[in-house]
């Protein structure tokens, strides 16, 4: 249980996170969105007035960012939006996946996309949606497998950028977020 918190303003809702241990030396704010429809389409509806004109598709991972991609794809006009996936699924045909390394995923994960989906990223400007972009390790993967389904990224967006992904310039975000040192 958590004894800490950050207190939080994002999309003019505020939040307590929790601040947990990820390691021993490292601890994280929980950001949370799954369930909280109010933060959800507070921040889908900020996002949407930074993202690039030029997005046809926004592609997004399993499972946190599910949320968030629908109501910006709606926000946007949008139809449809991609979510790749943890592993192949016995439906999926033609499926293509990299593997990905999060801050917070024990181990290494595939993201995978069945092959309908890579039909509709190809020759497509894609848009990468997470709620929190801190290493930038599902980034990258989301990337490697936008460029092996034929599309072009043109944009990396999150509500929160955690640590040093604050000070990066090529990356949309609504609020930056600290790490903390580990406490026992």
């Amino acid at each position: 249980m958590a004894n800490r918190f950050y207190e939080l303003t994002v999309a003019g809702c505020k939040r307590s996170l929790p601040i947990l241990n990820v390691t021993d030396k490292l601890a994280i704010a929980g950001f949370i969105m799954l369930g909280d429809q109010e933060l959800t389409l507070a921040c889908a509806k900020a996002l949407a007035k930074k993202i690039p004109p030029e997005t046809d598709v926004i592609l997004t991972a399993e499972t946190k960012g599910i949320p968030l991609a629908a109501d910006l794809a709606r926000e946007l006009g949008m139809a449809r939006y991609i979510v790749a996936r943890k592993s192949v699924k016995a439906y999926m045909e033609n499926a293509i996946w990299v593997e990905d390394i999060s801050i917070t995923t024990k181990g290494v994960q595939k993201l995978c996309l069945d092959g309908i989906d890579v039909d509709r990223l190809k020759g497509k400007n894609v848009l990468l949606l997470d709620d929190v972009i801190s290493t930038g390790g599902s980034m990258k993967a989301l990337t490697e497998l936008t460029e092996k389904a034929g599309g072009k990224v043109i944009g990396q967006a999150c509500v929160l950028a955690e640590g040093d992904a604050s000070s990066r310039d090529d990356i949309i975000f609504l609020e930056p977020l600290p790490l903390f040192d580990a406490q026992a």
